[in-house]
């Protein structure tokens, strides 16, 4: 019982830390806005303006969740080690695993908000499709939603800061997914015609679960940033998570190939060491109509899961030999 409460006492003052980080704001408003953008910039295809759509959405996600994982966790963990405020937690004593599993969480946790803060602005998007034509029209629901519920967020971020104090990017972030939220759940059920529609016209299983298949690989690059957080500052941690993001997504044609062909021996340990970022890519699945399996959704998350306890073990190992004092 007081492990748990030692883990739920670093997760929410992690997660409490984290989206109280300007950056973590400015990073989501920088994705949101390449998010509105992203229908613009899809419409100059010869092809299917909206499939290149999806693509870019998927990107947006996957390269701002990564800017947040290094940029979150570094802020939450290697100023306190730098700080030496974390003296004040292992002394209690806390068990420096616990110390690390509680502040992936709390990273994690924020993560979530930011991320399907994101995904609903993607999801609108989606509904607005790309204007191919002159003909086309503006999405009314979703332009009032969308930009009301952005609006609504801000007003009441900076009214409760100036009458209660609250910290304004923290209560921005909070009323700035739920607005989003409110603003897609709104669209589902009514029309571009403004008229009633079945709730299930809009919503697209395979859609959701590429989502959430995007999600996992922010997940790994997270466990990533707090392993390599506990030794070096921002900068390299931000490289380090770029290198490994990179890594993994070409592992499957550099290493794939020599394995399937024998060409090296030591191909075989690469490929099953490095991760494989193109089992958590959906886009071309989505975008060629193929679906996304249960089974295959599985076996990608318990690779992701894997993974992600591997990094966090790494974590703690480089955790436990670090000087803090």
């Amino acid at each position: 019982m007081r492990t748990l409460n030692q883990l739920y006492v670093i997760t929410h003052n992690t997660l409490v830390e984290s989206i109280r980080q300007p950056i973590f704001m400015v990073l989501i408003l920088i994705g949101s806005l390449a998010m509105v953008f992203n229908p613009m910039l899809a419409a100059y295809t010869m092809d299917d303006d909206n499939k290149l759509l999806i693509d870019m959405g998927l990107s947006t996600l996957l390269l701002v969740g990564l800017m947040l994982a290094a940029f979150t966790a570094t802020g939450v963990l290697n100023r306190e080690i730098e700080n030496h405020t974390v003296l004040t937690v292992v002394s209690k004593p806390v068990a420096r695993p616990l110390f690390i599993l509680g502040k992936f969480i709390g990273v994690a946790t924020a993560l979530f908000i930011a991320y399907w803060s994101l995904t609903a602005v993607f999801l609108l998007t989606i509904r607005q499709q790309v204007m191919q034509t002159a003909r086309d029209h503006i999405d009314g629901p979703v332009a009032t939603f969308g930009l009301g519920a952005v609006f609504l967020a801000v007003i009441l971020a900076a009214a409760a800061n100036y009458y209660y104090r609250k910290p304004f990017v923290s209560t921005l972030v909070m009323l700035w997914g739920v607005g989003l939220t409110l603003a897609w759940a709104m669209t589902l059920v009514i029309g571009k015609d403004w008229k009633i529609q079945p709730i299930a016209t809009d919503i697209d299983t395979q859609r959701l679960i590429g989502i959430v298949m995007v999600f996992w690989a922010v997940l790994m690059l997270t466990a990533l940033a707090i392993a390599v957080s506990t030794r070096v500052k921002q900068v390299m941690t931000l490289v380090i998570c770029v290198g490994f993001f990179l890594i993994g997504t070409v592992s499957d044609y550099v290493f794939g190939r020599a394995v399937v062909h024998e060409q090296y021996a030591f191909t075989k340990w690469l490929y099953m060491v490095i991760p494989n970022f193109q089992f958590m890519w959906p886009a071309d699945a989505l975008t060629q109509g193929h679906d996304i399996t249960p089974a295959f959704f599985g076996l990608v998350s318990g690779y992701a899961a894997a993974y992600i306890a591997a990094l966090l073990a790494l974590g703690v190992v480089l955790f436990q030999t670090r000087e803090v004092g």
